[in-house]
């Protein structure tokens, strides 16, 4: 027994199917990156954003205070004067973050990769950077010579001494 089906049901039946495919393909690890995000200008205070793939965001002059960006994934991310005042950045990626201007006063940065980052008017003052890696960040010499006071241990993924990265004395 042969059955004919019209096109407009063979267009729903396949329809159906590609529609269940892509609800079946980014559980399989297919998914796109996370979209850029815009947070510029905004209360964040005590924001809970650890583990979250941020790449590309903005948080320009947001306030941030105390927030929780403990291993997020921070690629090239614009703090653009923004206030970090004793956020958690355990763990982060900032390579290529710019932090121009940003308040990383009582910051922990234990084990950030920094890597080309842009923070020549960036204040760290308080913050702790044990095992953080500064490759290639651009910092006012002030900044630098306060951080090299304070500079302890190796960064876990990139296997750099801090104080080196510093290029401390």
């Amino acid at each position: 027994m042969k059955i004919k089906l019209s096109s407009q049901i063979r267009t729903i039946i396949v329809s159906l199917l590609v529609g269940a495919l892509l609800c079946i393909i980014p559980p399989l690890g297919f998914a796109s990156k996370a979209l850029a995000l815009e947070y510029n200008k905004e209360i964040l205070v005590e924001a809970d954003f650890s583990g979250r793939d941020l790449t590309d965001s903005s948080f320009t002059k947001a306030n941030l205070k105390q927030s929780n960006f403990s291993n997020s994934n921070l690629q090239g991310v614009s703090f653009f004067a923004a206030n970090l005042e004793s956020a958690n950045l355990t763990g982060a990626d900032l390579r290529n973050a710019t932090l121009d201007s940003a308040r990383l006063i009582k910051a922990n940065l234990t084990n950030a990769i920094l890597e080309g980052a842009f923070a020549a008017s960036a204040r760290f003052d308080g913050a702790t950077i044990d095992g953080a890696d500064f490759t290639d960040v651009l910092l006012r010499d002030d900044e630098q010579a306060k951080l090299c006071k304070i500079a302890k241990g190796t960064n876990p993924i990139t296997g750099r001494d801090t104080k080196e990265t510093l290029f401390c004395e």
